[in-house]
């Protein structure tokens, strides 16, 4: 397809129809002003207008508080924060011990291994030297010992005594760790926007952090808080936590508003537990860890081994930080203009219901929508004189027409203007014939290859090599019908007063209303009513006799031009 640079300077806009109305103008503007109260709520409500960034933080905690509890088989023991708190530290949480379970000096020897985590057997070749699993507390030595009155088991070479497995005491020895407090200091960044801020807020003092303790409804921001108290807000109860153990989850959310307006930029705090807290529903409830402490007595190594409950703190911190940019203003406007289409699309509708006449609906309909219809491929209709129906043919570009196969037969319907012709016809007294020098016949060196009949032209375009036969034989043109109907100037004068009563003939060129009479006449006696969307064309050796009996003064003729899907359903009267 040719590219036209004079089509790029071009611009094109919808049709619009304007419908004078006060009901449609009062609606119009309503729903407009809805529409724009609520794009406006939006952008103010969640911030439409700022762009935003992510938090980057870092956590450090700080635990303090001392518990004295009575450990069995230990006494009485003190717990400060290396003991409770020093065990483990990872980071962005901090463990703290609730309760324990205590196996004193313990030594490196051989001893019976546990039935639970070991192997019972009857004799020495039920064990074997060397061999462990994930589950026993030490390396077996191949022997099989007593371990009570009934059962023997494997003996294996660890620190002895065994730990004994036991149910942690109830309640929790570590049950005042509920007033311990933890300081937490919370670093963040916005890189985005370059801001740095910490929980620890700038107004906050030494004397103030020394006294404040957090508490939701009178001091939210303050960053020290009661073990208990996060517990609490947990919706758990510390001392049936404090048994086995378990994960509270702390969270720091950050939602600040960085516009110098509207400043804002505060901690927000919130607890909840994290791990499965019915011990019935899992196979290894709370949380616990083991450490232990190494003396020497005697010359031995020793310890005593500590198996620690407790509650470990996970602070987890999230949010994020908007800022005005007018990219994203834009951006947000650009997006919410197609809400406005609503109102369009509202009343369109409402128009093609039955609140409005029908009158008014088709008025509407007719100014607002415009029908075309789609480009379709040109089709040529052909009769031949041999055969008894009118073909339907693609018309041709390269192939000529006289070979391009049918793509349906249709059976002739013959048209009005012919049958009261041909009444005239016969009624009128017969003309003197054709004579042999008008049925002169194309030179054989002269005769294109495609003529069957011996009287065509050689055509100048592929749609215009057609003859009047499709196997040789008699030219239509030696009929004696072709004279009188279609080269009698009567009959042909009689057809266009027919149509036109008050017709004049042209004084300059009288014969070319006669010549595209008789193509008419030629149509509606050989083809007839043409089939839909499809353009008649006559045969070569038709149109030259007609043009030597009607020739134009000048010489030129347009020939066949069916160039346009209209000419393809216009008759052929203004196209040859």
């Amino acid at each position: 397809m040719p590219c036209n640079l004079s089509d790029i300077c071009e611009y094109e806009t919808n049709k619009l129809v304007r419908i004078q109305s006060v009901r449609l103008g009062s609606l119009k503007w309503t729903l407009n002003g809805v529409i724009l109260m609520f794009i406006c709520i939006m952008m103010f409500w969640n911030k439409e207008y700022q762009e935003y960034d992510l938090v980057v933080s870092s956590v450090t905690t700080k635990v303090k508080g001392v518990a004295l509890t009575n450990v069995p088989e230990v006494g009485e023991m003190l717990w400060d924060v290396v003991d409770h708190s020093g065990i483990s530290q990872d980071k962005n949480s901090f463990f703290v011990v609730t309760n324990v379970l205590v196996t004193k000096k313990q030594k490196q020897g051989k001893c019976p291994e546990e039935p639970l985590y070991g192997k019972v057997c009857r004799m020495d070749k039920d064990c074997e030297k060397g061999v462990w699993d994930q589950r026993s507390h030490g390396v077996q030595t191949g022997t099989c010992v007593k371990y009570d009155n009934t059962r023997k088991t494997c003996e294996v070479s660890a620190w002895c005594p065994i730990e004994n497995k036991k149910k942690p005491p109830r309640p929790a020895l570590l049950a005042s760790a509920e007033n311990f407090t933890v300081l937490i200091k919370n670093n963040i960044r916005f890189p985005a926007f370059g801001y740095i801020r910490r929980n620890i807020l700038p107004e906050m003092t030494d004397t103030y952090l020394k006294k404040c303790a957090f508490n939701r409804r009178t001091d939210p921001f303050c960053p020290i808080f009661r073990l208990g108290d996060i517990v609490q807000e947990a919706k758990e109860n510390f001392s049936d936590l404090a048994v086995e153990g378990g994960v509270i989850g702390i969270q720091i959310k950050w939602d600040c508003d960085l516009d110098r307006l509207f400043h804002r930029c505060l901690p927000t705090y919130s607890f909840r537990r994290l791990d499965e807290k019915e011990s019935n529903r899992t196979l290894y409830p709370g949380l616990n860890l083991r450490f232990a402490k190494y003396y020497r007595e005697n010359g031995v190594d020793e310890r005593t081994l500590f198996k620690a409950f407790g509650i470990r703190f996970d602070v987890m911190v999230f949010g994020k930080a908007g800022k005005f940019s007018i990219i994203q203003l834009v951006i947000y406007i650009g997006s919410t203009l197609s809400y406005y289409a609503l109102t369009t699309v509202f009343i369109d509708w409402l128009i093609t219901t039955s609140c409005y006449s029908k009158e008014a609906r088709q008025n509407y309909s007719e100014r607002k929508f415009e029908s075309v219809r789609d480009r379709k491929q040109c089709l040529l209709c052909v009769s031949f004189v041999d055969e008894d129906q009118v073909r339907v043919v693609k018309r041709p570009r390269k192939k000529r027409l006289q070979e391009a196969k049918p793509i349906s037969l249709h059976p002739r319907m013959d048209g009005v203007l012919s049958m009261r012709v041909l009444g005239g016809v016969v009624q009128s007294p017969p003309g003197r014939g054709t004579t042999a020098a008008e049925l002169r016949e194309v030179a054989e060196t002269d005769r294109p290859a495609w003529c069957l009949c011996g009287r065509c032209p050689p055509g100048p375009t592929p749609q215009e090599q057609l003859c009047c036969r499709r196997a040789r034989g008699k030219c239509i043109t030696a009929s004696a019908l072709f004279p009188r109907l279609l080269l009698s100037r009567p009959i042909l004068e009689t057809a266009l007063l027919y149509r036109e009563p008050l017709l004049d003939l042209p004084k300059g060129d009288p014969a070319r209303p006669l010549r595209h009479c008789a193509y008419r006449l030629y149509i509606d006696w050989r083809i007839g009513v043409p089939p839909a969307g499809a353009y008649p064309v006559i045969p070569s050796c038709c149109v030259q006799r007609i043009r030597e009996q009607y020739p134009s003064q000048d010489g030129r003729y347009r020939g066949l031009q069916p160039i346009s899907s209209l000419a393809c359903n216009s008759s052929a009267e203004t196209n040859v």
